[in-house]
C-alpha cells in the first residue's frame, strides 16, 4: 500500500452551485489512490428548510437555525473523531462553525476551503477565511490582497475545472437527441443579465433548461420543464446533444449585460471536456486558461448573436474548436489537477504530509490471498486503491451495523497489534 494514500474528509455544503463541485473532487481524490470519505450535508437539508416553514417569529427561528448548524458541526466533529483525517477539505457554504474550525487547529487537523464563489457577493469569507489553514479562491486581485489584509497568508489560486469521466463525450440515443437537442442551448440560472440577453432568440430553435425562470414570459416557449432543476447526469446529454451551447455568465446587473468579469465558471471546462462547442463571453482570466483557437468567445450581446449565425451552418468549425477545448481540459484542468495542486500547495505552507507509521502497510501474516478480499472491502468502504490499514480500520471505527467476517479480523487484529507490538 502506498505510504502517499492520506485520509480526507470532504464536507459538503447542504445545498447549492458547489454541492457538484465537492462531489467531483472527492471523486478525482479517490482516483488519486487517497482514502476519501464524504459530510453529506445535504442530508440535512430538508430538517434545516423544514425550520424555516414553522412560521416563527423571526428572533426565535434564527435562534433555532443556529442550533441546528451547531448540532451539524458536532456531527462533523464526530466525522473527524471516526475518521482521524489528514485532511479536512470545504466547499463554499460547507457548514462548519467558527468554534469548530478553532477546535481542528487545535486538535491538529489541517484545514482547506475552496471558496468557488464570486467574493464580491459572498462576504461571509470574511468571518472564516482566516480560521482555515489554506483558502483557495477562483479569482486573484484584488481578493487575495483582501485576504491577506483579514489574515489570511495562505491563499491559492486554483480555477475550476471538470471531471473528465463524468463529463465526456456521450452516445445519445435517438430519443434523447429529440428531447435534449436544439440549434441552441443555454443550461444555469435565470439572472437578470441572462433573460435580457436571451430575449432576442425567442422563437428560435433554442432550449433554455434550468431553474430561477420564474416570470419569464417571453421566454416561455424556451424554457425546458417549467423552470424545474436538472441534474448532472442530464446535463452532459445537453450538452452534447446542442449544437451551439451559449455559456453566458451569470449577473445581477442588467446594463451591461456581458459582466466583463474575472472567473471561469465551472460550465466552461465541463462543456469542453464534454466535446460540446460552446460561446463564452470573455473573462479576464480565460485567456491563462484557454487559446483563442480553443474557445469561441464574445464580448457583447450583439457579437454573440453574430457568431450564432456564423457557426450555425459551419460544423466543421464547431468541431474543430470543441475538439482542441477538450485536450486542453485533459492536459491541464481536470479535478485531479485541481487536487494534486491543492495537497502540494498544502504541504509546502504547512509541512509535509506525515509518513511511516501512520501508513502502515498491511500486516504480512494476512497472506497473499488477502488483497482480492481487501479489493472488495475497500470499494465497500468507499476508500482509495491504496488506503492503509490504518485507513481501513479507522474506517470500520466508524461505521455502524453488523461486520462480517472480514470485518471482524481485522479489527480484533488491530487490537492484538496495539496490545503486544507496541
Amino acid at each position: 500500500m502506498s505510504q502517499d494514500s492520506l485520509r480526507i474528509l470532504v464536507v459538503l455544503p447542504m445545498y447549492g452551485g458547489s454541492l457538484p463541485i465537492g462531489r467531483y473532487c472527492a471523486g478525482a481524490l479517490q482516483s488519486m489512490g487517497h482514502s476519501v470519505r464524504l459530510f453529506d450535508a445535504p442530508l440535512l437539508y430538508p430538517a434545516f428548510t423544514g425550520l424555516q416553514r414553522l412560521g416563527l417569529p423571526p428572533a426565535a427561528g434564527n435562534q433555532l437555525e443556529n442550533s441546528f448548524l451547531q448540532l451539524v458541526s458536532q456531527a462533523i466533529w464526530a466525522h473527524v473523531q471516526a475518521l482521524e483525517p489528514h485532511l479536512v477539505l470545504a466547499l463554499a457554504q460547507a457548514p462548519l462553525n467558527r468554534h469548530l474550525l478553532q477546535r481542528l487547529r487545535r486538535n491538529g487537523v489541517r484545514t482547506a476551503m475552496w471558496f468557488v464563489e464570486d467574493y464580491r457577493i459572498f462576504d461571509y469569507w470574511r468571518l472564516y477565511a482566516p480560521l482555515y489553514d489554506i483558502f483557495a479562491v477562483i479569482q486573484k486581485k484584488p481578493f487575495v490582497d483582501e485576504l491577506v489584509r483579514h489574515g489570511q497568508h495562505n491563499v491559492l489560486y486554483l480555477p475550476l475545472a471538470a471531471l473528465p469521466d463524468f463529463h465526456r463525450p456521450v452516445e445519445l440515443t435517438a430519443q434523447e437527441r429529440l428531447e435534449y437537442g436544439a440549434d441552441m442551448a443555454f443550461l444555469g440560472a435565470g439572472y437578470p443579465n441572462r433573460r435580457l440577453a436571451f430575449r432576442h432568440l425567442a422563437g428560435k430553435n433554442f432550449k433554455i433548461w434550468g431553474s430561477d425562470w420564474e416570470g419569464e414570459s417571453l421566454l416561455a416557449d424556451n424554457i425546458q420543464r417549467r423552470g424545474a432543476r436538472v441534474g448532472e447526469e442530464e446535463s452532459v446529454k445537453i450538452y452534447n446533444a446542442s449544437k451551439i451551447n451559449i455559456n453566458l455568465h451569470s449577473s445581477l446587473q442588467t446594463t451591461d449585460i456581458v459582466s466583463h468579469g474575472d472567473f471561469v465558471n465551472p460550465r466552461t471546462f465541463e462543456l469542453a471536456a464534454a466535446g460540446a462547442f460552446q460561446l463564452v463571453d470573455e473573462r479576464s482570466l480565460l485567456g491563462e486558461l484557454f487559446g483563442a483557437d480553443e474557445l469561441a468567445t464574445f464580448t457583447s450581446v450583439t457579437e454573440l448573436y453574430a457568431k450564432i449565425d456564423h457557426f450555425s451552418s459551419r460544423p466543421e468549425e464547431r468541431e474543430a474548436y470543441a475538439g482542441k477545448a477538450r485536450n486542453r481540459v485533459l492536459r491541464e484542468h481536470t479535478y485531479a489537477h485541481r487536487m494534486a495542486a491543492l495537497l502540494e500547495y498544502i504541504a509546502q505552507r504547512t509541512g509535509p504530509w506525515p509518513r511511516g507509521a501512520a501508513k502502515a502497510d498491511f500486516p504480512p501474516e494476512l497472506g497473499p490471498d488477502f488483497h482480492s478480499e481487501l479489493e472488495r472491502l475497500t470499494h465497500k468502504l468507499g476508500l482509495g486503491p491504496h488506503s492503509s490499514f490504518e485507513d481501513v480500520i479507522a474506517c470500520l471505527r466508524g461505521r455502524s451495523g453488523p461486520l462480517d467476517e472480514l470485518e471482524t479480523s481485522l479489527l480484533f487484529l488491530d487490537e492484538w497489534r496495539k496490545q503486544y507490538l507496541k
